[in-house]
């Protein structure tokens, strides 16, 4: 597979870039030095690719991934990354590489699109080729103004190259005018870049006119959705607030803008649903299919540094023939217990083992249940080093277009259109293999079956990057964290619902023998109580293993399920409504940029 970061590379060569200290906290970019860049098409396309080097980090899927009724962090309670996921802000604990990584890519953004508006005398062929670099470049725009509004709220905007501001300064900007100009942006790339079906990108590590449309969709529904907010003229902590845009009539638009979008899509039909294992599968193995729209490439030593299949996947021992992978994020103990019998997304998204030394799979106690989807052991091959697994970043995938279109069209309609009803019906069936007996009965009014979606997203995206903000755009952040975390302290107890699930399960322990393991999960036999001294014999004499599912034996996070450890009572320690919807500013961040000023977070 042709990976773009090998493209990337070729950059360094083309063109070079001058350093300032600007007002965004970022090591800006002000301008290309070498302005012989944008002469000539293939120059100007590398360019255009240099700007996807900074439309994702570590930090959105790890520290900003955390701290949702589906994740949560296996790190000390002292650590930054811990806080941070269990809403423990302070102003010099909050991340800043996210922040600084999409104001670096909005910069180079800025210069492509004033570079490539001034070409001139292309020929026909060249100025299809411009308009489609444009495109992207408005697309990575947008879509990066919106990675750093949905964390931060109102934060500094411009849409011009520092060079050309006249000051390296400035102040907040209301989120919902950010916004709108994201939703421009993105209209513009929709118009300008080409269906993927068309040929011109063969990668779907760089935008085509299905990923605008998607993220289009995406950016609508936040900019029509809940934020935190205050008076941004006085600061009063008083003023703040969780609340839409006060403009109705804005908000339908956006809702039909959202609905627009996906419809485009569908309708286009270059995008399908595929086999829910194959996807991830295909994922870590650099494989495209009709489903993945969107994602971030990671190929090779030079940009390959999320590490993701390391922070986020299952755990393998460093002597296993896989090599080390250490989880710093599991999945709450809860979240097995969402997905409904048949629904096999959970085995896909869920691992419930891990790799011990000599190879061979151990099951994981309920605590210990980490991520399935980025798992080391469907690979090929180990990839380049082993916190560099070479596996891409998934930004957008059609079940999620599908899921927003259903989203959009109960929002404008009150209620449940056909195409809600279909497109919300295709993600759920893929989920039980087709089978219509087993998804259930689609709620008809209109909370019902918003709630309906707001559950199906958790099944179908989970630990995918999006969940934090989504539940604070749908204005239930604080509810659904709350509940969730009641639901491990009623687990912990056996008590409501979770009274009757399995305390013990015996299996086999066997070996993992190549990469690209056929294995999904270990299969279990499940006990509701302990079992007799007879039955212990028997399975041992089978050569079963039995682990208590509330026990610490893991081979990775080795903590007990009980309602007073201290590790339950600490998950979302620091979470209070109306306030930590949004993140305040690093310290540091308001250091350097004089233009933000008296305008923390007015909690903070």
């Amino acid at each position: 597979m042709k990976k773009i970061i090998n493209i990337v590379l070729i950059l360094a060569t083309a063109m070079s870039f001058s350093s300032c200290q600007d007002w965004l906290d970022m090591e800006s970019e002000s301008k290309f030095d070498n302005e012989t860049v944008f002469e000539n098409v293939d120059r100007a396309e590398m360019a255009v690719i240099g700007c996807y080097t900074s439309i994702f980090n570590r930090e959105l899927y790890y520290q900003l991934g955390m701290g949702t009724d589906e994740c949560i962090s296996t790190e000390g309670d002292t650590n930054s990354k811990n806080q941070v996921a269990n809403y423990v802000f302070n102003t010099s604990n909050i991340p800043t590489s996210t922040y600084t990584a999409m104001y670096a890519g909005i910069e180079y953004a800025n210069i492509c699109i004033k570079k490539l508006e001034g070409m001139t005398g292309a020929t026909e062929a060249e100025q299809k080729k411009i308009n489609m670099l444009l495109g992207e470049s408005y697309a990575i725009r947008g879509m990066n103004y919106l990675n750093i509004v949905r964390f931060f709220g109102d934060v500094p905007y411009s849409t011009i190259p520092v060079e050309d501001a006249g000051t390296f300064f400035s102040s907040r900007v209301s989120r919902d005018i950010i916004m709108d100009g994201s939703v421009e942006d993105l209209q513009k790339a929709v118009e300008l870049l080409p269906w993927q079906g068309e040929g011109m990108v063969s990668s779907i590590e760089r935008f085509t006119k299905n990923s605008a449309y998607g993220i289009l969709a995406r950016v609508a529904l936040y900019g029509a959705g809940y934020s935190l907010r205050w008076d941004l003229n006085t600061y009063d902590p008083g003023s703040v607030k969780m609340a839409q845009r006060e403009d109705g009539a804005r908000i339908k638009e956006l809702y039909a803008i959202a609905r627009d979008a996906c419809k485009a899509v569908v309708d286009r039909g270059e995008n399908d649903l595929i086999d829910y294992e194959t996807v991830f599968r295909d994922l870590v193995n650099g494989r495209y299919n009709k489903e993945s729209m969107l994602e971030f490439g990671q190929y090779g030593t030079d940009v390959n540094g999320s590490a993701i299949g390391y922070t986020n996947g299952m755990f393998c021992h460093t002597s296993s023939m896989f090599q080390k992978a250490g989880p710093a994020m599991t999945a709450l103990p809860t979240y097995w217990f969402d997905f409904e019998e048949g629904d096999v997304r959970r085995d896909v998204t869920l691992c419930n083992y891990g790799i011990a030394a000599d190879n061979t799979r151990q099951m994981s106690a309920y605590p210990s249940m980490s991520i399935g989807k980025f798992r080391v052991t469907w690979k090929k091959e180990e990839g380049t080093a082993i916190n560099k697994r070479d596996i891409n970043w998934p930004f957008l995938r059609y079940s999620d277009v599908l899921l927003m279109y259903a989203e959009a069209e109960n929002e404008l309609n009150n209620g449940v259109s056909a195409a809600a009803k279909w497109a919300y019906e295709k993600v759920r069936l893929r989920g039980f293999k087709n089978n219509v007996s087993k998804i259930g009965t689609t709620p008809t009014s209109y909370q019902a079956f918003r709630d309906a979606i707001i559950n199906e997203r958790k099944l179908e995206l989970g630990f995918e990057g999006m969940r934090r903000t989504d539940l604070v755009r749908w204005g239930i952040h604080f509810e659904a964290l709350t509940q969730a975390k009641k639901n491990v302290i009623d687990m912990a107890n056996h008590a409501g619902k979770y009274s009757n699930i399995d305390r013990y399960r015996a299996y086999k322990k066997e070996k993992a023998t190549s990469f690209e393991d056929p294995i999904v999960v270990v299969p279990y036999i499940g006990y509701k109580s302990e079992p007799t001294d007879s039955e212990k014999a028997k399975l041992k004499a089978d050569g079963y293993t039995l682990l208590d599912m509330y026990s610490n034996v893991s081979l990775h996070y080795t903590q007990k399920l009980e309602a007073n450890a201290t590790w339950v009572q600490g998950i979302f320690r620091g979470l209070e409504k109306n306030k930590v919807e949004l993140l305040p500013l690093n310290s540091e961040t308001i250091d350097t940029n004089i233009g933000l000023k008296g305008q923390q977070h007015p909690l903070y």
